[in-house]
């Protein structure tokens, strides 16, 4: 794929309706791109591929770089890559969530109804994460497993955070909005950002994705059975 291409492999409503038994390699996917995010078969964890390389973030606090080998064997049920290329770059302080949506609005005025990748580098004064723990059983919901998430507070860490801003109307194909994971630079601490801060200027790094491709699996049971009902408000409440 060319730079600041989004590669997608199966659906945000795929994943709340617990399908997460199947997908593909890890390898595969990361013949599309080298920045993005995921989870691991029956989300244990959360994923995140920086620069080319894949980090299982998971719910005991440990960090899992993961091989070769573990690649070729490990798969994904949902992940999102691209290879990318900032078209716009910026220092500045981000004061949450917020902060940075309106950083982006600045940055990228005429976006609104497209992708963003989106690559932020600095210190940042306070980071509050999630991570899952996993599927108790197979099919069993995304907001289900999101009840058993454990939490962590960072203070004064220096990482990367890196995600993807999605259009409103592809919500349930993916996440509405700006979806993010941490990594720390020692590789050690990250998750799924639900809150953040940065201490003074950091460097952000965006680009604007006008190809989109997404792949669905193929026979998977668990997929061609699921409801695939879109449940925005579920999908807000676990994505934070």
């Amino acid at each position: 794929m060319a730079k600041n291409e989004l590669f997608q492999y199966s659906i945000m409503s795929a994943l709340m309706d617990g399908v997460a038994s199947h997908g593909i390699p890890i390898a595969s996917m990361l013949a599309h791109g080298d920045h993005g995010l995921g989870t691991f078969k029956h989300m244990v964890g959360e994923m995140i591929v920086l620069d080319g390389v894949v980090y299982q973030m998971k719910s005991d606090g440990r960090v899992v770089h993961l091989d070769s080998t573990a690649l070729a064997s490990t798969i994904t049920p949902f992940a999102s890559v691209t290879r990318f290329q900032p078209t716009c770059t910026a220092r500045a302080t981000i004061t949450g969530k917020e902060g940075l949506s309106n950083l982006l609005s600045r940055l990228m005025p005429t976006a609104k109804n497209h992708f963003l990748a989106i690559r932020i580098d600095g210190v940042f004064s306070t980071i509050y994460v999630r991570t899952a723990g996993g599927q108790l059983e197979p099919r069993e919901k995304l907001p289900a497993v999101g009840n058993r998430q454990t939490v962590h507070t960072f203070d004064k860490a220096r990482g990367t955070i890196i995600g993807f801003r999605t259009p409103q109307y592809m919500m349930g194909i993916n996440v509405a909005g700006d979806h993010l994971h941490f990594i720390s630079d020692d590789r050690e601490r990250g998750g799924h950002i639900l809150a953040f801060e940065s201490e003074g200027d950091v460097d952000v790094g965006v680009s604007l994705m006008s190809n989109f491709h997404l792949e669905l699996p193929t026979e998977d049971e668990e997929f061609n059975e699921a409801a695939l009902v879109l449940d925005a408000k579920g999908i807000h409440a676990i994505e934070g």
